[in-house]
């Protein structure tokens, strides 16, 4: 699954960078033993420890002996980031008219994949295709690294480790399986694969024959796809029956420290404080949180328990909240309300402000000019102190009065 990284054309690059938030960085004296070194050594120790695992010498010299360390990767690695946006301006960008009719095309093109995966997995259809919209462009654009190659550098680089070494042993069982080419086989640059960009590992404990063919082909089979995305999420918790992310309208004045993630709610409860569904009525009686991704003046939305979900396949809050909104789109939601929200900060400003809260006791992590969760929770803390209405939203005023 792509929790790491994105397609490669222009309207998808933002996600590329935004994707990376999923990658975990880690000490390289975690895990010295398993890296860094001379890089044929290196495969050499993979080799052993496959055979140590039970497969036979052929294969595993078979499997490895055109692995070669790839700059391009190390390069795409370094460059993470996040694709500095509010919410808005991102939802735009990602959600064309041509991406919304395609995916309503796709969904009448492949009626009987979405019933099947609606009826095993509880999974709705505009979902998946949100996903796949996000995460290829509708398969149009799977990432062309080697992905053995991509593997193998990750593994052999000390950052992450821990996490890319076990799927260089997963895609060498794919590779007994004949799912997987080490020569061939081609994705994102963190080692996906298929047109809901999947890890080896994801793939072995989720994949799905859903064209009957024998094999899980994630690269050129709709129905392997889609209905191995699926289960991947019913294994990450999602709930079938259960709404994931709706739209309401707030009163112009309430106490906005309710709001964010961290408070769930029922909307009984939401509805005691003025908040009512922008159209129709509650989707579910299930404890809800309060979502202002630009403030209190700004779009509103509340996220069930299967928004949670979504973080479980990427970690950015934007991408979570777009990807969930466009799933909406696609099963009938109308364009959310924007609003009229106060104009954020970015770059430098960002930094500024991240600064500033470091300096008054609070964990806001890198100094990085991205508003995550840290320092969401660290601008809610300081306008409660300074009075000012709490919706963790950063602005000027916030900035000056600091």
């Amino acid at each position: 699954m792509t929790r790491f990284s994105r397609a490669i054309t222009a309207s998808l690059k933002p996600l590329a960078l935004v994707a990376a938030l999923a990658l975990p960085v880690l000490a390289p004296a975690q895990s010295a033993a398993q890296c860094g070194g001379n890089f044929n050594g290196f495969v050499e120790g993979l080799a052993r420890e496959a055979r140590q695992m039970g497969y036979d010498a052929g294969t595993v010299s078979r499997f490895l002996s055109g692995a070669r360390q790839d700059g391009a990767v190390l390069k795409a690695d370094r460059a993470q980031g996040v694709f500095q946006m509010d919410f808005t301006s991102f939802a735009r960008r990602l959600i064309s008219n041509n991406r919304l009719q395609t995916g309503l095309a796709k969904a009448r093109q492949h009626q009987a994949i979405f019933a099947k995966m609606q009826r095993d997995y509880g999974v709705p259809s505009g979902v998946l295709l949100a996903f796949w919209a996000f995460e290829t462009d509708y398969g149009a654009f799977q990432g062309d690294f080697n992905t053995l190659n991509a593997l193998v550098t990750l593994a052999h680089d000390c950052r992450r480790p821990e996490l890319f070494r076990p799927q260089i042993f997963a895609a060498l069982k794919l590779y007994t399986m004949g799912d997987f080419d080490p020569r061939t086989t081609t994705g994102a640059w963190a080692g996906e694969i298929g047109m809901v960009q999947m890890l080896p590992q994801d793939i072995l404990d989720n994949g799905v024959d859903g064209d009957g063919d024998g094999h899980v082909r994630l690269k050129t089979s709709a129905a392997d796809a889609l209905l191995s995305g699926a289960k991947m999420l019913r294994h990450m918790g999602w709930q079938a029956g259960q709404p994931w992310l709706q739209e309401v309208r707030l009163p112009a004045d309430m106490d906005w420290s309710n709001a964010g993630l961290q408070t769930k709610l029922t909307p009984a409860q939401w509805q005691s404080m003025g908040v009512s569904p922008r159209s129709g009525t509650w989707a579910a009686d299930l404890p809800a949180s309060l979502i202002l991704p630009q403030g209190r003046k700004g779009p509103a939305f509340v996220g069930y328990p299967n928004f949670n979900v979504y973080f479980e396949w990427n970690q950015s809050f934007t991408y979570v909240l777009t990807a969930a909104y466009f799933a909406n789109r696609l099963s009938g939601a109308p364009v959310f309300d924007a609003g009229t929200p106060e104009a954020g900060l970015a770059g430098a400003q960002m930094k500024a402000l991240q600064k500033k809260l470091a300096a008054r006791g609070h964990d806001v992590g890198k100094i990085d000019g991205i508003l995550g969760a840290g320092t969401r929770a660290a601008v809610r803390a300081e306008q409660q102190r300074l009075g000012l209405p709490a919706d963790a939203w950063p602005t000027a005023t916030l900035l000056g009065k600091l």
